[in-house]
């Protein structure tokens, strides 16, 4: 039995098909990550999956309990963290934990010994009594993902759980995260930042206009996009004055694409020794001095990139130093 099952998955809105049509599992205890532009599709997924939205066809089921027909089995082995945080400002965060607790009908005896234990990991038990409109933007993220705990769910749906938050709150769930892993709390993360996925996820499935394009692990989808490598290159002499690098870089044979990150050039490419030899041709007919050069495989990022066509870098990306 897996941790949650998608068939056909199907939602349309008028004639927009949000979900078209897509099939996953996710296995006991794994990290699932799910990856997209905005409105590929992501979080119509996550409230069919969780119950807050009807599908127009196909089948969803979390630990074998169909979320449409067996609704009530379904919502108690799960956790939801939505992304935008859904506490009550007017309440305090003691009490709005208690009523998260009572929704999933955590037991009296217990709902008080997770709360205290909750608030005291995130933080927060210092300030329970405080109504939580005084909470900063991290603290009430914070309090959300301890809701989301209440109940000590099998699973736990993070919908972008770090998005736009300070450090000291994205250290702080991060290493709650790690915790769950630890404990073979399945996970199902929809987030924007590549490198989380890639360093949390067992799986990834990359979404694109409702369409699942890739699914697998992130070092097999980057092991399939080797195509999508790059030479980076440093020169030390670049302040003295040598305009024109990027459109001489991007002469060198084989280059697809020349970015300009820092101080640094990263030129993409399928082959990195015609790269390396074409740069050290260059350096010696334009005088520069070439201090650091290094090989680096395909990122995520890269592979996201490729297969759902979107552009990270902005336009005129390729800038002279």
């Amino acid at each position: 039995m897996h941790a949650i099952e998608s068939t056909e998955l199907v939602k349309s809105f008028g004639k927009v098909r949000a979900v078209d049509g897509i099939s996953f599992h996710v296995n006991k205890g794994e990290v699932f990550g799910f990856l997209g532009p905005n409105g590929a599709g992501k979080t119509t997924t996550i409230k069919i999956l969780t119950g807050q939205v009807k599908p127009n066809g196909g089948t969803a089921k979390i630990f074998g309990h169909d979320i449409q027909t067996d609704t009530y089995e379904a919502k108690r082995n799960m956790g939801i963290v939505p992304e935008h945080s859904n506490v009550y400002d007017d309440l305090s965060a003691w009490d709005n934990i208690m009523f998260t607790a009572e929704l999933y009908q955590v037991p009296k005896a217990k709902r008080e010994k997770r709360a205290k234990e909750l608030l005291e990991l995130f933080g927060l038990y210092g300030r329970k009594k405080e109504k939580v409109k005084g909470f900063s933007k991290g603290m009430k993220r914070r309090l959300t993902i301890a809701m989301g705990l209440i109940n000590d769910p099998k699973i736990l749906f993070l919908d972008e759980p770090t998005s736009g938050l300070d450090v000291q709150s994205v250290l702080l769930i991060k290493d709650v995260i790690r915790g769950l892993i630890q404990r073979g709390v399945t996970i199902f993360l929809t987030t924007h930042n590549i490198e989380e996925a890639n360093v949390w996820c067992d799986r990834v499935a990359i979404i694109q206009k409702g369409k699942i394009l890739a699914m697998d692990t992130p070092e097999a989808l980057k092991r399939v996009m080797q195509s999508v490598q790059s030479v980076e290159v440093a020169f030390a002499n670049l302040a003295k004055g040598k305009p024109g690098v990027s459109k001489e870089l991007q002469k060198i044979p084989t280059v697809s694409e020349v970015v300009k990150e820092g101080s640094k050039f990263r030129l993409y490419t399928a082959d990195p020794p015609t790269v390396i030899s074409g740069l050290y041709k260059l350096s010696k007919q334009k005088g520069l001095k070439i201090q650091s050069i290094n090989t680096v495989g395909p990122s995520l990022e890269e592979v996201f990139v490729r297969l759902t066509g979107i552009k990270i870098r902005p336009e005129g990306g390729n800038l002279d130093g």
